[in-house]
């Protein structure tokens, strides 16, 4: 298990990302939040399993239709548990 911040950049908000990330989350077994920030960006944390967070990574990066993601940025934190993924 591993714990992932990302920071999803580009038309990101206003657009169903949130919501996006939520399904995604779900389809692989990602527990965590996601949320938007000041400045237009959507801050994600999420805790599975490595091979999973790959792959939700690989998501996120393309976005929902309507979404441009110029940017992915993604930072290795301390391992946390949650008990589901949630929108905040």
């Amino acid at each position: 298990m591993a714990t992932r911040k990302y920071i999803a950049r580009g038309r990101v908000q206003g657009v169903g990302f949130r919501y996006f990330a939520t399904r995604i989350a779900e389809a692989f077994d990602i527990t965590g939040w996601v949320r938007n920030i000041p400045g237009g960006d959507v801050e994600i944390v999420a805790s599975g399993r490595t091979e999973n967070l790959d792959a939700f990574r690989e998501q996120v990066g393309i976005g929902p239709g309507g979404a441009r993601v110029d940017r992915v940025i993604v930072e290795e934190l301390a391992e946390e548990r949650f008990e589901r993924f949630e929108v905040r």
